[in-house]
């Protein structure tokens, strides 16, 4: 389960990509085209917020033979740099559940051994990382919500 410790602001500014009239109000029953095309507007989102929190996008939807993480990002504070593997869950709704919800234990691990082989990959072992998760809430009557969970699982939880 991820841990709810986070940030829920509105995006305002941005315009609103819940318009779309042709995405169904419930995610169980959309079609896999409709689902990603909801996943690529939450993608979108994310993305730009995690710019606005200071994050630099290094790479979008990396893949590998354990499956994909939807961003990996540079965070810098004062404190550190680190490098981020980013989880999106966008929803229209959050009747059946919270989107951060959908990042189950199996979702975590599957993520983390993604994570794993792309910091082996690229000689990233001594790399301070964290997985953070961004939920998307898209309701068709106003703005998107974005909840940031930084930190929300650890790698050592599954390992």
């Amino acid at each position: 389960m991820v841990r709810h410790h986070a940030i829920a602001l509105p995006l305002e500014g941005l315009r609103n990509l819940s318009d779309s009239s042709t995405l169904s109000s419930n995610l169980p029953h959309l079609p896999n085209n409709r689902r990603n095309v909801l996943g690529q507007k939450g993608e979108e989102l994310a993305a730009e917020y995690l710019r606005g929190a200071g994050y630099r996008i290094i790479e979008r939807n990396y893949r590998n033979c354990y499956g994909e993480i939807d961003i990996i990002a540079h965070h810098v504070t004062q404190q550190a740099k680190t490098l981020v593997f980013v989880e999106v869950k966008t929803r229209k709704n959050d009747l059946f559940s919270h989107p951060s919800e959908a990042v189950t234990r199996k979702k975590q691990l599957q993520i983390s051994k993604v994570a794993l082989e792309y910091l082996a990959k690229n000689k990233l072992a001594e790399v301070a990382a964290r997985f953070d998760v961004v939920a998307i809430l898209l309701p068709d009557n106003g703005p998107p919500l974005i909840e940031l969970i930084p930190n929300a699982f650890d790698l050592s939880d599954g390992f």
